[in-house]
């Protein structure tokens, strides 16, 4: 022990020497790098330093009126689009590019070409793609009518004869178009074959503008696999003509109830408008039962539906079926259904029976927390896929059960947040949906049945090993050329993180949450870059947040706070801390006394502007039993052995 106490006295004194020539001389280096503007975030004309719209902002849109025709012995899809464009923007348009997703199922599509021989997740069959037929592109009601366009992969550019002028300009394009449902559909659509019949799960369906937008013009990235979707604002009406046993489940409205459903099932979708609880409409008992569901009993029925201020549409059709619904409420008082539809091979309590009642507790918590939702019905449909959103509809594993289905349930629902309310490119920044979404999820596990299903979000420090691995990529890396076992972390989780730690370490929840608000407010059905989430955070919430946006958003740098000693000082202590990683963080204290009391203080991130050591006098006459840094282990701090006092090398054990 006396050695011990020799080695105490000499390191005291070695640090107290340092802490007053600290005090005296003038620091050579700083930090200031870390805390500058690296992010070129300047304000525009068209995008303000605010990190809002500015006077300049414009936003083309596209309005859809589509036809279509399921044959469910050819396993085709066929129909015609009208495409009503109007070019808001400066300047004229010579041509629009569109895309063609279902393009992606050939055998020499960019993405078929490009996937590894081992596969992933994004396998789809090669022997679909569009067939076009009919092609008309004309400006105005009057203009002359053009049929030149080119096929180039999973686009189209189509050309007019006169450019669509800007600041108000229209013109449409009208097309027939076919394909065949692929049965692996990139985990994104296709169909599944179950005991009672095919479900067809329709996304990425019909041919659908690109954006052109004031950061990139056309936004013409291929679709590969990973990168997801960059799409234009507009009102859809769409048609689906399926045979006369089939449901159809749809984004948006059904607008006619009467004809597509028997009496008894309106009267039984009527009663779920009302209830609280899950009502049934179809059971597995009355499956194939049609007399009593369905008006025609031969042929076909056309299944009529609308939305408005949206960026897509899918919907899912079969014969197989089960049905149940129930009533959301909404903040404004507004009442709309969210719905369920699953094979009976999914039906159960522990399976989909609840879907309808996690749907609508999720679709309830993120209308109240952050933003109303916006359409008409909230539907889950169970399918061959892991877990795809479109706006008001979700496509869900028909495997998923309990936790699991809970979870991709909430997760999906979520989307029509972020991409389907905010409209980011996700092809470009998956992190802005993925990641945005993957953060209101764990505070709505938290709210579900007060915690029937835990969110883990908050136990950052069980990725250290992703933070400390030699392959990590940063968050910026686009989806479609990130290393497939690093998409987790830097599309879903990692910034969910960021977001974690700004509302719970950094910022506050009233600060953080006031800001949040506003940034899905200010950008609704629109499209906002990082730089305008960076800069729209960093007003609202009064805070210069630069050093984090850099840090943690851009590059693979780590947080690793630690504390070198606490030492007596003229009557109080000295805690030493240092910053030992690349990203600066405010420091979190909590300081227990030999009294058996406790205090927290947190110091300012600026405390690490001139260096990466500080001193922080702490006033105290109690005597300090130990000193933790980030007490609820709240900061995925790669370094756990240097965040508390006493350490090994001062127990007198």
């Amino acid at each position: 022990m006396r050695r011990k106490l020799i080695v105490k006295l000499f390191f005291a004194g070695a640090l107290l020497a340092g802490i007053s020539s600290s005090f005296a001389q003038e620091v050579k280096e700083n930090n200031q790098r870390e805390f500058g503007e690296s992010i070129d975030r300047k304000g525009t004309y068209t995008r303000s330093a605010s990190g809002k719209p500015n006077i300049g902002y414009w936003q083309n849109k596209a309005d859809y009126q589509i036809a279509v025709t399921l044959d469910d012995s050819l396993h085709t899809l066929s129909g015609n689009i009208t495409l009503t464009y109007t070019n808001n923007s400066p300047e004229n348009l010579d041509f629009i590019w569109m895309q063609m997703e279902q393009n992606r199922f050939t055998e020499d599509s960019r993405g078929t070409l490009t996937t590894p021989i081992q596969g992933n997740r994004y396998n789809g069959d090669t022997d679909g793609g569009f067939e076009i037929s009919n092609l008309q592109a004309k400006v105005g009601s009057k203009g002359s009518v053009s049929t030149k366009h080119i096929d180039t992969d999973t686009r189209m550019q189509v050309w007019f004869d006169e450019p669509i002028p800007a600041k108000g300009g229209k013109a449409t394009v009208s097309m027939d178009f076919s394909f065949k449902v692929p049965v692996e559909g990139m985990d994104r659509m296709g169909r599944l074959e179950v005991e009672d019949g095919w479900i067809y799960a329709f996304a990425q369906w019909y041919p659908k503008v690109a954006v052109f937008d004031d950061i990139e013009g056309w936004n013409v990235e291929p679709y590969l696999g990973a990168g997801e979707f960059y799409l234009e604002y507009g009102d859809f009406d769409y048609k689906v003509t399926v045979p006369y046993d089939h449901i159809v489940v749809g984004s948006g409205e059904l607008l006619n109830p009467k004809e597509v459903l028997s009496k008894e099932l309106q009267n039984r979708y009527a009663k779920a408008m009302e209830s609280d609880t899950t009502i049934m409409l179809i059971t597995a008992e009355e499956l194939g039962n049609t007399e009593l569901t369905r008006p025609k009993q031969d042929g076909t029925v056309t299944w009529h539906f609308a939305i408005e201020n949206s960026r897509d549409v899918a919907f899912a059709s079969s014969k197989a079926f089960i049905w149940d619904a129930a009533k959301v409420n909404l903040p404004s008082g507004k009442k709309i259904l969210a719905q369920s539809v699953y094979p009976k091979e999914s039906d159960g309590q522990e399976a989909w029976s609840r879907s309808t009642e996690y749907s609508k507790a999720s679709v309830e918590h993120y209308s109240e927390k952050w933003f109303e939702f916006p359409y008409a019905t909230a539907t889950n449909v169970a399918a061959d896929i892991g877990g795809m959103e479109y706006p008001g509809l979700n496509f869900c594993s028909y495997k998923s059960k309990g936790e699991g289905l809970w979870g991709v349930t909430d997760h999906e629902f979520g989307h029509n947040w972020f991409p389907m309310i905010v409209g980011t490119n996700e092809r470009r920044y998956a992190w802005m949906d993925e990641g945005f979404n993957t953060f209101i999820n764990h505070y709505s596990s938290l709210a579900f049945n007060d915690g029937e299903y835990p969110s883990n979000l908050n136990e950052t420090r069980r990725y250290i090993n992703f933070f400390t691995s030699e392959t990590r990529e940063g968050i910026d890396t686009y989806p479609d050329v990130v290393n497939i076992s690093n998409l987790g972390m830097l599309a879903y989780n990692k910034p969910a993180m960021g977001l974690l730690m700004l509302r719970e370490y950094i910022l506050g929840h009233e600060r953080f949450d006031h800001a949040f608000r506003s940034y899905i407010k200010t950008w609704a059905y629109k499209h906002p870059q990082p730089t305008d989430f960076f800069n729209h955070m960093d007003n609202v919430a009064g805070e210069n947040l630069s050093w984090f946006w850099n840090g943690w958003f851009y590059g693979t740098g780590n947080i690793d706070l630690g504390i070198n000693a606490v030492i007596p000082y003229a009557g109080n202590y000295v805690v030493v801390l240092a910053n030992k990683g690349e990203i600066p963080m405010p420091v979190l204290l909590e300081i227990a006394y030999e009294d058996g009391t406790d205090e927290r203080k947190m110091l300012p991130v600026e405390i690490w502007q001139r260096g990466d050591t500080w001193n922080y006098l702490l006033k105290t006459e109690k005597k300090v039993k130990s000193v933790v840094i980030d007490p609820d282990k709240l900061l995925p701090d790669v370094n756990l052995g240097n965040d508390s006092w006493p350490q090994a090398l001062y127990d007198d054990k």
